[in-house]
């Protein structure tokens, strides 16, 4: 019996779709996968500000387009999908006899039907997953006669089952949609008001948002307004789409098409408006909006933007500006540098920056740039240098090719455990951290989505703790919230499963989910086994689901942005916030629609903050950002550190952490404050370390404003360790550059040495640092970031303060510092004036903004999202710069509020 279910478990889960499947491929090792927007694409997340955006009142909504026919052509049996959007699903006129098409003009005359060859799959899936509809169209009825209703725009399979129906009920239009608390006929319909209808031309709109309230529109003007309750989950994806009749031909309607139309979001009133504004003669209008959209700024922006990142703003930046060229900005770029104009608009022959890529000579020292990457060049410059961005963010483009695409995130480590033990009340953390693989860290962080990679050992450890978790549960009482039966009948079973696996899984089951779960309970049942062991294989097959271990979204759409959906955003919300899956208040406000006004979201998100997951999260983020596990392996040399030892250590990460919990939670000082707080956490140990009086036997609270030399991050053991035994100016000025500053280099040439170099008597580590800065060969790159760590170093190895070294050499903490992107350096005397140049820094300001929304996303930034970004800061900056006012300004935002479509295939 156990080994009969064991297997069937294995292939429940296969067969539910599992990435997570008991077949090993040939190598162990699998990577990332893409998050699909159908069975067989990934997506693809082209720049938002590069999409279709029409904005004069005269031209068609385009955003959510599903399928639109302007039946332009005057002959033929097929009506065409002009949409522009997936695979085109044209209609057939099934009689033509009953039709007469004229160009911009479709009469249906008694009985006839123009109908799609296959199932409206792009519209179906749409509306299933944003639980939103509009259904547009210009026409004139032929009479008030027509009932049944007569059927206008159908998707349907026959008088009593349908997905959606626009239809004439004599003098009224009448709507009929289906979902969970209607009917399977869409009953209790939605109806205009009496002698709305006229035999006269029309423009009617129905539109249906994600909440339930649905209007009719008849010539720009709102008529009725109802609320149609439950989602579009039971959508059938068999359904076709009909014009003017129902598809078993049974409800015809008389009367004339100029235009209709299929979103799959609602329309608001101003967009209706615009449409009815715009007219049925769409043609010359799509050719107008085409125009909105610059291929020139698409291709500085995707190709050129990019190429001068990853192989020129090394050397050619504000802070390098070698031979005095500036490629990151426009002004600078386009006035050239020591040796003239780099850029020739409209001659790349003629072009310095060409002729030295062309001919190898740049870039110095690195891989000359490929034939395709020559050719993209030339064609720029050839064609008049367009130049769309203020500046060129080299940090950004340089994540372009790994951060771009939508990724299936499988959940963390820690999101494991957090996860398991919300859906099931059991700890699982010791077993789960001993047999899962640790998360390696990519760009900065563990939860990096693209390097959140599944193997072999993965799919065993999912299996074994399975079965460990469902050991631990009493599986009759769990199953006891969701029914009062014991029987494995198919009665009991699947509404079991249904509420059961919409808890654990954070949304409710598809059919087809439930049909494969409930095998798992036929197989015990055939077999002899009880109620008890059939939840919980169940179970086991639940928790090992690619539902559960992967963050699963649906991204069908029509290539621009659209709102996620109720469950998704949900499941955003909460692992965003919480590191875990939606309690049951926000699985409650999916329920309701009660997640689609950002006025709920933040009510949400306010009451979300007050937890103590959200604090718990924060501290995960200050973990991940400082890399404060590295601790846990750190072994400094100990003839020359002999305090050193692994309680230190901790000793360090606890300080950093309850720092910022004070910082953060307790005062709600804005983020930057972590620069320069004159406090710390520290045990006696520590504190002796660090040369303070200990105050108390345990972890004590410091106040620093007496002691100079200490205060903010950067003067805490924890941080400045990275720079190893030699405390080296590089690593420290490395994880300025790049942590704080958010700023860019390049990765060292091949081959050379990164020994540091020790001090010696009259040789510090800022000599040594000053000698590579001189050198021609190296001076390019290190004078951007080794002079941040001039004043650290007072600090050794170890994080300890000394005025000289072990070498008797006196040490100074002054210096300058030259912010990443332009500007004067500006001139400190100490650490401390160091630390509030930070602090004050809007530069600093942002790259927190930026590291709290990476963690929060799991994925490098890219140029696309900076005016989200830019919006983010400014809002949090607007309610204190606190670490509560930035989350809620990244989850307010588009980043977390809409997802990236891509067009059906």
């Amino acid at each position: 019996m156990k080994n009969t279910c064991t297997l069937l478990l294995a292939l429940a889960v296969v067969a539910g779709g599992g990435l997570i499947s008991a077949a090993a491929p040939q190598s162990n090792k699998q990577p990332a996968i893409k998050q699909p927007a159908n069975d067989n694409a990934a997506v693809d997340t082209t720049p938002v500000q590069n999409a279709v955006a029409p904005t004069q009142n005269d031209v068609r909504v385009q955003s959510g387009l599903l399928a639109l026919y302007d039946f332009q052509d005057s002959t033929g049996n097929v009506v065409r999908d002009r949409s522009g959007v997936g695979e085109p699903l044209d209609l057939r006129i099934v009689a033509p006899a009953k039709v007469r098409r004229t160009a911009g003009a479709l009469e249906v005359r008694a009985g006839g039907l123009i109908r799609s060859p296959k199932p409206a799959a792009k519209i179906i899936n749409a509306v299933r997953r944003s639980g939103a509809i509009t259904i547009e169209a210009w026409l004139r009825p032929a009479n008030t006669k027509t009932k049944g209703p007569g059927r206008i725009v159908t998707l349907s399979a026959s008088g009593s089952e349908r997905n959606v129906t626009l239809g004439q009920e004599r003098n009224q239009y009448d709507v009929r949609l289906r979902t969970t608390s209607t009917s399977t006929n869409g009953i209790p319909s939605v109806s205009s008001p009496k002698k709305s209808l006229a035999a006269k031309r029309a423009h009617v709109v129905y539109t249906r948002d994600r909440t339930g309230r649905a209007r009719i529109y008849i010539d720009g003007k709102q008529t009725v307004e109802k609320t149609v309750a439950g989602a579009t989950l039971n959508w059938s994806r068999a359904y076709h789409l009909g014009l003017g009749n129902e598809l078993s031909q049974d409800r015809p309607w008389q009367g004339t098409f100029y235009l209709v139309a299929v979103y799959g979001r609602d329309l608001r009133s101003q967009e209706v408006l615009r449409n009815f504004q715009a007219g049925p003669q769409v043609v010359a209008q799509r050719a107008s909006v085409a125009k909105a959209v610059s291929p020139a700024h698409q291709f500085f922006e995707t190709q050129v933007a990019p190429l001068l990142a990853r192989h020129c703003l090394e050397c050619h930046s504000t802070s390098a500006k070698k031979g005095e060229l500036d490629l990151s900005r426009k002004s600078e770029a386009f006035a050239g540098g020591e040796s003239g104009p780099a850029i020739v608009p409209g001659k790349a022959e003629e072009s310095l920056l060409f002729q030295s890529v062309d001919s190898d000579e740049m870039p110095l020292d690195r891989p000359a740039l490929s034939d395709q990457e020559k050719a993209l060049l030339r064609r720029w410059l050839d064609d008049g240098a367009d130049w769309s961005l203020p500046v060129i963010d080299a940090a950004a483009f340089r994540k372009q090719r790994v951060a771009k695409g939508n990724w299936l995130r499988r959940l963390t480590v820690s999101e494991y455990i957090a996860t398991v033990r919300s859906a099931v009340g059991v700890d699982i953390a010791k077993e789960a951290r001993a047999i899962l693989p640790p998360d390696i860290r990519a760009d900065g962080f563990s939860n990096t989505a693209y390097n959140l990679t599944v193997d072999l050992e993965h799919i065993e450890a999912y299996a074994e703790l399975a079965q460990r978790i469902v050991d631990k549960i009493n599986v009759s009482a769990f199953a006891a919230k969701y029914t009062s039966s014991k029987k494995i009948t198919d009665k009991n079973m699947r509404p079991l499963i249904a509420n059961m696996g919409k808890w654990i899984l954070r949304g409710p089951l598809e059919e087809h989910e439930v049909a494969t779960f409930r095998g798992v309970s036929t197989t015990v049942a055939a077999a002899g086994g009880n109620f008890e062991e059939a939840v919980r294989f169940v179970l086991e097959a639940m928790l090992q689901s690619p539902r559960f271990i992967y963050r699963i979204e649906n991204q069908r759409g029509d290539g621009l942005p659209w709102p996620v959906g109720d469950y998704e955003l949900a499941s955003r919300l909460s692992y965003i916030l919480w590191g875990g899956p939606p309690d049951a208040q926000l699985i409650k406000a999916a329920d309701a629609g009660r997640l689609y006004e950002l006025k709920d979201v933040e009510k949400q998100v306010r009451r979300m903050l007050q937890d103590p997951r959200a604090v718990e999260r924060s501290m995960q983020f200050m973990s991940e950002w400082l890399d404060l596990n590295r601790l846990q392996h750190l072994a400094p040399n100990a003839a020359r550190f002999p305090s050193w030892d692994k309680r230190l250590a901790e000793d360090m990460r606890t300080e950093t952490l309850e720092f910022f919990k004070d910082v953060a939670w307790k005062q709600k000082r804005p983020l930057a404050d972590l620069l320069n707080a004159q406090l710390t956490y520290a045990t006696p140990r520590l504190a002796k370390h660090y040369g303070l009086k200990p105050q108390a036997a345990g972890l004590a609270r410091y106040d620093l404003h007496g002691t100079p030399s200490r205060g903010g991050l950067l003067t805490q053991g924890s941080v400045l360790t990275v720079g190893g035994d030699e405390a080296s100016m590089v690593a420290r000025g490395l994880f300025i550059l790049k942590d704080i500053l958010r700023g860019s280099v390049a990765d060292p040439p091949p081959g050379l040495d990164t020994t540091p170099v020790p001090t010696s008597p009259g040789l510090t580590q800022r000599g040594i640092a000053e000698e590579r800065i001189a050198n021609g060969s190296c001076g390019g790159c290190h004078i951007k970031f080794e002079p941040l760590a001039f004043g650290l170093e007072k600090f050794d190895g170890i994080g300890a303060f000394h005025e000289r070294d072990e070498h008797g050499n006196k040490l100074r903490d002054d210096g300058k510092m030259l912010f990443p992107g332009g500007g004067a350096a500006v001139g400190y005397q100490t650490s401390a004036e160091l630390m509030n140049l930070l602090a004050a820094s809007e530069q600093v300001q942002k790259s927190l903004t930026w590291k709290v929304t990476q963690f929060s996303l799991g994925r490098p930034l890219i140029e696309a999202d900076a005016p989200i970004l830019e919006k983010i800061y400014q809002q949090a900056q607007r309610n204190g710069g606190t670490y509560a006012s930035l989350m809620t300004a990244i989850v307010m935002s588009d980043l977390v509020q809409k997802t990236s479509t891509e067009k059906e295939q």
